[in-house]
């Protein structure tokens, strides 16, 4: 814990956080092919340690990650050791999010089967580690509103298991939210809560769009809703919580550097603003360097990072009693 608080994430890409080592270990044994057989020779193919030119760009890192998906026990492993580094980071409760479409594709796996092995991962490391966590199953624009019907059908069919919201991620720029009104609406009559990344390579409309037609309760990113002040108007009014990803946005070039990120704006004009990780797997991060950021890089004080953490309890994705165990900091309850 931080400051005597619960440390929680609520933005974090199970599939953009895999073990260069589990990378290397599953491609040896299923003789898959990798640019590199050592952590430091395969390091600099996967992971970003500088800006690149744009969203897509850093996606496209993924590449290496996908090639480990080789079957539903690596994917059951791969949500395990997210679990596990959690823990070891200190993190008491996490969200995980992940796209059954994404994992599926390398190797033709079954979308449904890929949340399944999901669920089971998360399932075995609950039972074995001292941290909370429970799935959010997303649709990836990119590959069109088709196989987004799908992914909405592995959520739906986990939401017993641990899935409790959908998201919409990918290319926004040329996928917009208007494509997937109907797909939302219907995990809304399902139970399911909903966040979507919005406001990262769109503007402020995008925001918008993601609150008034798809029922965003969260939004990934949002980095442009602070070209508006109509929108942060809107943010504020309906308490939406914000999941900023400091060093993500820097590396993708949503923001041109620390010092442009609108997170202290957020903060400071009472938005329900978080700190989170994105894709530390990519981004060669963890939580606790995301908080140092804030504090370096950012200028925030040790009161404006508690209320990061608040923020994070208060929009998580919890029943009123899972919210109230973690805010007494019992981290040893079952939520």
């Amino acid at each position: 814990m931080r400051n005597g608080y619960p440390l929680v994430e609520l933005h974090r890409h199970l599939d953009g956080n895999v073990r260069l080592e589990t990378i290397i270990a599953l491609c040896r044994q299923h003789g898959l092919h990798l640019p590199g057989w050592t952590v430091e020779e395969l390091r600099p193919h996967v992971q970003v340690d500088r800006p690149v030119s744009d969203v897509m760009t850093f996606i496209a890192r993924f590449e290496w990650l996908q090639q480990a998906m080789v079957n539903y026990d690596a994917v059951r492993r791969i949500a395990y050791e997210n679990v596990e580094d959690a823990a070891r980071e200190g993190i008491d409760y996490v969200e995980l999010r992940f796209s059954p479409f994404f994992m599926a594709q390398k190797h033709s796996l079954d979308p449904v089967a890929v949340a399944e092995a999901v669920c089971d991962g998360l399932d075995e490391a609950l039972k074995a580690l001292p941290v909370q966590a429970k799935l959010i199953g997303i649709m990836s624009r990119t590959y069109g509103p088709e196989p987004c019907q799908q992914e909405l059908e592995a959520a739906i069919r986990c939401r017993d298991r641990g899935v409790v919201a959908v998201d919409l991620a990918g290319d926004e720029a040329n996928f917009p939210g208007e494509l997937f009104v109907d797909h939302f609406r219907r995990a809304r009559e399902a139970g399911l809560h909903v966040t979507v990344h919005a406001g990262e390579s769109a503007g402020p409309e995008s925001v918008r769009q993601a609150v008034l037609e798809l029922g965003a309760e969260r939004l990934g990113h949002a980095v442009r809703a602070v070209e508006d002040e109509a929108t942060m108007d809107l943010l504020a009014e309906r308490g939406i919580g914000i999941e900023s990803c400091l060093t993500s946005n820097v590396q993708t070039r949503t923001v041109p550097g620390y010092a442009d990120h609108p997170l202290p704006t957020f903060l400071r004009r009472g938005l329900l603003v978080t700190l989170n990780t994105d894709d530390p797997g990519i981004s060669n991060i963890d939580l606790a360097h995301e908080y140092a950021v804030a504090e370096r890089e950012l200028g925030l004080t040790a009161t404006e990072l508690r209320r990061l953490q608040e923020n994070a309890v208060e929009v998580a994705f919890l029943t009123p009693q899972e919210r109230e165990v973690l805010a007494c900091h019992n981290r040893r309850n079952k939520l």
